[in-house]
């Protein structure tokens, strides 16, 4: 049965797309049927310049919300205060719906690994995560979303289940969820859990938004690669988030092998379909 997920901070948006250069002109050119667009932090984190102008006109047309991969919130180096600063004047310029980065670390010492490592899943990262969540939060004037990440390995250490470590970090540090169900299914098969599971293990008011997309299927392992179509186990573990969690705001990001843009808004109806009519029967 849908659940309402009516105390979130900010209002679903409906269904949308991760901006990619590609497909900048024909957005602005045809103005297709996408709801809203997700749009890449570090990628205009800058004085001005070409990726602005691009993106104020694209923000004349279409709701936008901002999506960044180097907060590394679970890292032990200090909060980088410039990429915080940069952020946030981002943010001012753009009035993003909301703000997101992933439940990860990636990197120490002032190095960037450019990759999104996974956290022991303990009480000690538990309260050293949430703290610095609440210190992000502070510093933007606003909730933030963390997403769960794709893993490939597992920490002896962790004494909880990746759902349980989400749900904690949500609760303690009073941030909301992006709930990338392809990362859920990828995680799934690499470490033998149920993805039901995972799904039924997180709060329902704190899901926000969700993310779809491909991946590379090498048998024992699948790497999260966003560079190929969804595939009908995906599709399927959607229908089931969108039965628990409600009217989430949802998108499909692809971040290599960039189809023409009627391939993508192709799976965008496709989660339309999925969706409507669960939440037409539920409502």
């Amino acid at each position: 049965m849908t659940q309402s997920n009516s105390s979130l901070t900010y209002p679903p948006l409906g269904f949308g797309l991760g901006l990619r250069v590609d497909h900048y002109e024909e957005i602005l050119d045809n103005e297709p049927d996408i709801d809203w667009l997700e749009v890449l932090s570090e990628n205009y984190m800058i004085p001005g310049g070409r990726p602005l102008r691009y993106l104020e006109r694209m923000r004349a047309r279409y709701p936008l919300v901002m999506h960044g991969v180097s907060l590394s919130i679970g890292s032990s180096a200090p909060l980088n205060r410039d990429y915080l600063a940069r952020l946030r004047q981002l943010a001012v310029t753009v009035s993003p719906a909301w703000i997101s980065d992933h439940l990860c670390w990636t990197g120490v010492h002032n190095t960037n690994l450019h990759d999104l490592m996974p956290l022991p899943y303990t009480e000690e990262a538990l309260d050293h995560v949430a703290a610095r969540v609440r210190e992000v939060q502070d510093y933007l004037g606003r909730r933030i979303l963390l997403e769960n990440v794709s893993s490939y390995v597992e920490f002896h250490d962790s004494s909880l289940t990746e759902w349980e470590f989400l749900a904690e970090i949500a609760v303690r540090a009073d941030c909301l969820i992006l709930l990338d169900v392809n990362n859920i299914y990828v995680s799934g098969h690499n470490h033998g859990f149920d993805p039901q599971k995972y799904l039924d293990g997180i709060p329902v008011d704190r899901v926000q938004q969700i993310h779809l997309a491909g991946h590379e299927n090498q048998g024992a392992l699948i790497i999260d690669t966003h560079d190929a179509p969804i595939i009908d186990p995906v599709w399927d573990l959607y229908a089931a988030a969108i039965r628990r969690f409600g009217p989430v705001s949802t998108m499909i990001e692809r971040d290599d092998h960039i189809p023409p843009l009627a391939d993508l808004l192709a799976e965008l109806d496709t989660a339309r379909r999925i969706a409507r009519p669960i939440l037409q029967a539920a409502a």
